[in-house]
């Protein structure tokens, strides 16, 4: 066993005053007591980790889980009744209030050109899209950015389909900043489109892969805009239909989407939780969201995020490390499609006059632990990456400034630090959002070795505080 920390601090007592030297001997003594702490963690975790077995459960049985849907709905229960099973504290329901769309049948989309021959093209509704109300044909444009589509005459998208077609960057190392950076044409170009007096719009699926999935996502209205339908293309389905644009710019496309919004629905998050033994008052929430797109299982997104949550929970128990600080596993409704839960948890926690030392969020899938990124100020990140030797013997201790989390951003201002979890992130946006996001894409090992990370990191802040 290696403890990088605890050579570290003896180095330097040897260099200092003999007044400092038990100051650096109390260093040592709690770098090794972590060290051997943060290894029946992960002991625990390879050895009898439940994450993938559970993840298993809430996919199997019972699949995607787009909030409002009667899926959703099962979610909830499977997560209140799992971690009661694991005899927490408390375990409680959120109430909290979704949006309710619905896919309804499989869309259909054909390229028609001269000689009037349909060729089929993979695509599904973007989350919030109006549907065709039957068919619709209309000629198409192809455009890279919302910026080219601006600068158009409007006599050369009325009436048309706009066709984004910008691919994700792939030159970028880190892929969620390729992602971010091409997502306004999936959030914003239906809107841009009406704007200008187009009929739909189709967008290039978000995925540096080259295949057939349609990508969906949520995308946006705006108050007194005209609402259009709004579909993603596979990225083969977009490649093809710009080759076949550039042989014939007066094809058309014809698009059939049959989704609608319903009414509301009455949702909840799930909250579990252990007391801290010395300071209870003071809460670290660890969540990831119940809630799902409805092509698939939604097992990396976000399933992981959520077994992974309640399993650091049962690590602390198991490994016999009574969190000193509260520590609270959250299991959010709705991220995909409204962040209601998010905005939920942080509402009830201002009105309780809640303390958060911290919130910590995985929703990057769960693959190979590489580390976390720390949303504070710069003396609270510096604290937290003096933990970074404790981390390195497990190929997580990559701790930088940057983003906490979509659900947990409700928190800030009322959290020290919002943290994300990151892990390996370079097959994610292969199965994001799509009919492959299923259970057999997830490693048992990969799996467990996020969950006993994220302990761990919990284990210190529990310990230390900010």
């Amino acid at each position: 066993m290696r403890f990088p920390s605890l050579c570290r601090s003896l180095l330097l007592a040897a260099a200092l005053p003999a007044t400092s030297l038990t100051v650096a001997a109390q260093s040592a003594r709690v770098n090794a007591t972590d060290s051997v702490n943060i290894r029946k963690i992960y002991d625990e975790a390879l050895a009898r980790g439940q994450s993938y077995e559970n993840l298993r459960e809430l996919t199997g049985r019972i699949g995607g889980r787009l909030s409002g849907s009667p899926q959703a709905e099962q979610a909830v229960q499977w997560g209140k009744t799992t971690m009661e099973k694991m005899g927490l504290d408390r375990v409680y329901l959120q109430e909290v209030m979704v949006p309710h769309w619905v896919r309804g049948a499989k869309e259909k989309a054909q390229v028609r050109g001269a000689k009037g021959k349909g060729i089929s093209l993979n695509v599904c509704a973007l989350g919030g899209s109006v549907g065709t109300n039957g068919k619709i044909k209309a000629q198409v444009i192809e455009v890279q950015s919302l910026q080219e589509l601006a600068a158009l005459p409007a006599d050369k998208v009325k009436g048309k389909l706009v066709f984004f077609n910008r691919p994700m960057n792939p030159l970028y190392i880190e892929t969620g900043r390729a992602y971010g950076e091409a997502g306004d044409q999936r959030r914003s170009g239906a809107a841009e489109a009406a704007k200008r007096g187009a009929v739909g719009a189709l967008v290039r699926s978000l995925s540096l892969a080259h295949d057939d999935f349609p990508h969906t996502g949520t995308m946006r209205y705006e108050d007194g805009v005209a609402q259009v339908p709004a579909a993603a293309l596979s990225t083969n389905g977009a490649d093809e239909l710009s080759q076949l644009l550039k042989a014939d710019k007066n094809l058309t496309v014809e698009l059939e989407m049959s989704c609608q919004t319903l009414p509301e629905v009455k949702s909840y998050n799930v909250v579990g939780e252990i007391k801290g033994s010395k300071y209870p008052d003071e809460i670290i929430t660890v969540g990831g969201h119940l809630d799902s797109w409805d092509l698939a299982q939604g097992a990396h997104d976000d399933g992981t995020g959520c077994v992974q949550s309640m399993e650091v929970l049962r690590l602390l128990k198991a490994s016999g490390l009574r969190p000193e600080r509260t520590v609270r596993a959250v299991l959010f409704m709705n991220e995909e499609n409204g962040t209601r839960g998010g905005n939920k948890y942080a509402e009830l926690a201002k009105a309780a006059q809640e303390k958060h030392l911290a919130a910590m969020e995985s929703d990057g899938g769960g693959f190979t632990p590489r580390g976390f990124s720390i949303e504070a100020d710069p003396a609270t990140v510096r604290k937290v990456q003096q933990w970074e030797p404790l981390f390195v013997p497990y190929g997580s201790g990559d701790i930088t400034p940057g983003h906490g989390g979509t659900d947990i951003g409700p928190l800030k201002g009322q959290a020290k630090a919002l943290i994300g979890y990151n892990c390996d992130d370079q097959r994610y946006f292969d199965i994001h959002h799509t009919a492959a996001d299923t259970f057999d894409k997830v490693n048992r090992r990969e799996l467990e070795l996020g969950g006993a990370s994220m302990a761990a990191l919990i284990y210190l802040l529990s310990k230390y505080g900010l």
